[in-house]
């Protein structure tokens, strides 16, 4: 048995969605476990294109389960939109196939129109939320007092944990002049889905733990990027949970030796969605083409996306905070056309050289790269499987990256298409 947890390196839209349909095709078990539905997944399988938020990539192939960790945050309605969206397309939902752990928390109306009301309010402060809930829903999972999946099965106790979060957010409601949320109509809705949204509910934990006895091979599935976690990335402008490895335990139910390899989904080049610090940002024509030639747009929100050099300082960060075995090497087609190409290898800070990313969102903002120059290859790399066939100037950018970072590159990838993969390690077979 091998089970393998996938993470973002960078600020996430690294690519992840390629790389888990081709590992689900391996796996017995996707999980989710950590997020909502703020991050997407595109996968395009026999020419149909799917676009998940919430579902584990799996769900769109047979015979494989799919389980929704206590770790991420449910908005039920939006849940129950992509079921039937997807349903639309063929595929098979059954409480067979899919699971959604009875203690995951539910994101609700009034999370949505918390996050607007703030990014709205914080004018150049915005963190640059999705505004789909996400942040107030983990804060009322934390202050003790949200709505989780187990609370649809009694209208009494739905009553009573609906009157506990209203009364913390009709406060503060009403300090910002806005009109309270009436419990009455909230919980009418939450009644009429809740036989939708249980009959799929489980004790996740102890699915899992018969999974593992079983023998079945488990991927887990992680949303965002590691620059992006709660604790490790470039707060405030983080996400609301921990996107780190470790929390593949957390946030389903299983110890951390229930983990056997963590694979790193690494762009070759760096973007990034949103407000916060971007040291290797390039505003100019080359993070254009580089915009362009990736379509880096995004898979949820539509937003354009920042683009920049690869940063070699922040992605051995993320290995090493993460405990990264390998990575995956994406959309190095995107380079083709470019004279020189250049990574970040060391921080210029107040004049002094670091080889980190401060933890102060003020130093950094501050911090300017100190780049190594590449030549570039002047020629495609779209649809290469072979390494030995990639351009001489293309093999010494990889080993310099995959120098720089201390780990291994386990994969290349050359294209959208999933087949446009150089495959040098397995990790499932390792």
């Amino acid at each position: 048995m091998k089970n393998v947890v996938v993470v973002g390196s960078q600020w996430g839209d690294e690519g992840k969605g390629k790389i888990v349909d081709w590992l689900s095709e391996q796996a017995d078990v996707v999980v989710r476990f950590q997020g909502g539905h703020n991050a997407g997944h595109t996968l395009v399988i026999d020419g149909i294109t799917y676009k998940l938020r919430l579902l584990p990539s799996g769900i769109v192939r047979k015979n494989k389960i799919s389980v929704i960790g206590n770790g991420v945050v449910v908005d039920p309605w939006a849940l129950l939109e992509e079921i039937e969206e997807i349903t639309s397309k063929g595929v098979t939902i059954t409480s067979e196939n899919f699971m959604i752990s009875e203690s995951a928390n539910l994101i609700l109306p009034f999370h949505r129109e918390m996050d607007e009301i703030r990014e709205d309010a914080a004018g150049k402060g915005k963190i640059g939320t999705t505004r789909r809930g996400i942040g107030p829903a983990y804060e009322d999972k934390v202050g003790r007092r949200s709505i989780r999946v187990m609370d649809l099965r009694s209208e009494k106790n739905l009553d009573q944990r609906l009157g506990v979060v209203l009364e913390h957010h009709n406060a503060i409601r009403k300090g910002l002049g806005k009109k309270i949320f009436e419990k009455e109509k909230l919980k009418e809705e939450l009644l009429n889905i809740a036989p939708k949204i249980l009959k799929f509910s489980h004790p996740v934990w102890l699915k899992i733990d018969k999974f593992k006895r079983k023998k079945m091979k488990i991927l887990f599935e992680g949303a965002q990027g590691i620059l992006l976690d709660v604790d490790h990335g470039t707060y405030p402008f983080v996400t609301s949970s921990n996107t780190v490895a470790s929390s593949a335990a957390t946030g389903s139910g299983c110890g951390p030796n229930s983990i056997n390899y963590v694979l790193g989904i690494t762009k070759a080049y760096t973007t990034r969605v949103g407000e916060g610090p971007f040291p290797t940002e390039l505003k100019n024509e080359i993070g254009e083409l580089l915009g362009e030639r990736g379509k880096e747009f995004g898979t949820v929100t539509s937003r354009k996306r920042r683009c920049g050099w690869f940063d070699g300082v922040l992605v051995r960060q993320s290995i090493k905070i993460s405990g990264i075995s390998g990575i995956a090497l994406t959309k190095l087609d995107v380079l083709d056309e470019l004279d020189e190409i250049k990574m970040c290898v060391e921080y210029e800070l107040d004049g002094k050289k670091i080889n980190y990313l401060p933890a102060a969102v003020e130093d950094q903002l501050k911090i300017k790269p100190i780049y190594k120059t590449f030549l570039g290859w002047k020629e495609s790399t779209k649809g290469i499987k072979n390494f030995d066939e990639l351009p001489e100037n293309a093999k010494k950018y990889i080993f310099a990256v995959e120098d720089f970072i201390e780990t291994k590159i386990s994969s290349i990838s050359t294209s959208p298409e999933r087949k446009d993969t150089i495959l040098i390690e397995n990790p499932f077979e390792i």
